[in-house]
């Protein structure tokens, strides 16, 4: 309850497990200050270079089989 993970992940094709390369832990206050860093420079791209498409259809899970996220 006090803090964030962020995994980083290497899938492979026709493996079902994917394997953790790096991790960070964030508190929350800090996590708070990455999102809003990212959604400022995410306006800022936007604004020189147009909106960023996301396609519509997006298969993959986030969770990749690991623990429920818990509030």
């Amino acid at each position: 309850s006090a803090e964030f993970i962020i995994d980083f992940v290497r899938i492979m094709p026709g493996v079902p497990k994917a394997q953790v390369k790096s991790r960070i832990i964030l508190t929350p206050q800090h996590a708070k200050r990455l999102y809003r860093a990212l959604k400022d420079n995410i306006s800022k791209f936007e604004a020189m270079h147009g909106e960023i498409k996301v396609p519509e259809i997006e298969n993959l899970p986030l969770n990749f089989g690991g623990p429920k996220a818990e509030a």
